[in-house]
């Protein structure tokens, strides 16, 4: 079997590491082991003068549908979600080097909440982006809940993240989502060749800037901890059982 993300960096720009997400048959869905992995690579980054930008990719048509369903209905019936999550969003936070994104397709959930830590993004035309947390009888997380205001305005982000509205790239281009749209033939190729002019910039001077821009993290990682909390707690309650046992008969 191949692995569900695969590790690599990129053949024309070594200082370039790619994240690609690569359990098609699942849409990409996230589960504990994938959350691990890519922790695992953020933290080396941080700490490896060879990486200067990461990269996250999904495959053909599908970014990432989100977490394992499956996950959250263990959690539901007694389990646990574990810390994996939390850490992953703890290394997107919190991640010192550039971080670009190439979507194409579906981006679901944290999908789509995985991009507001990216520095650019962009994403083929046939892409969507929804956050269906309502819908799960869940709330949002990743500190989106702080974030997509700050991008979008408030009637937009509840459009997002209450109401579970459907955005186009075309959407998420206009309201700050992402940085660009291309086609689906294009978006890797011009997501790599972004992030291989980032790796060749004064190093030290694009952190600096990046970390002005994106200002402190104290306050994400804060509003990640509330979100986090809300989301426990959801887990466990009825609602969000019959939500999972809804979706998972689909």
């Amino acid at each position: 079997m191949s692995e569900p993300v695969i590790i690599e960096r990129y053949a024309e720009n070594s200082a370039v590491q790619v994240i690609r997400f690569n359990r098609p048959e699942k849409k990409n869905a996230f589960t504990r082991d994938m959350y691990r992995t890519m922790t695992d690579a953020l933290d080396a980054a941080n700490s490896d003068d060879g990486v200067r930008v990461t990269v996250f990719f999904g495959t053909e048509g599908c970014f990432s549908a989100g977490n394992d369903i499956g996950d959250f209905l263990a959690a539901a019936m007694g389990g646990s979600m574990g810390q994996d999550l939390i850490d992953f969003l703890y290394a997107l936070a919190k991640a010192e080097k550039p971080l670009v994104s190439g979507v194409d397709g579906l981006a679901i959930g944290i999908g789509t909440t995985l991009n507001l830590h990216c520095d650019l993004t962009i994403a083929s035309d046939r892409s969507q982006f929804r956050t269906p947390f309502v819908d799960l009888a869940l709330v949002p997380e990743a500190g989106s809940s702080l974030i997509v205001p700050r991008i979008m305005g408030q009637q937009r982000a509840f459009a997002m993240l209450a109401a579970g509205e459907a955005f186009s790239a075309e959407d998420a281009r206009l309201a700050g989502l992402i940085w660009k749209v291309t086609t689906a033939e294009q978006v890797e190729h011009q997501t790599l060749s972004a992030a291989a002019k980032l790796a060749a910039k004064p190093p030290e001077a694009l952190k600096i800037a990046r970390d002005l821009i994106r200002g402190p993290r104290e306050e994400i990682i804060a509003r990640i901890d509330e979100e986090a909390r809300h989301f426990a707690a959801r887990l466990k309650t009825a609602e969000a059982r019959a939500a999972f046992e809804a979706f998972m008969r689909r």
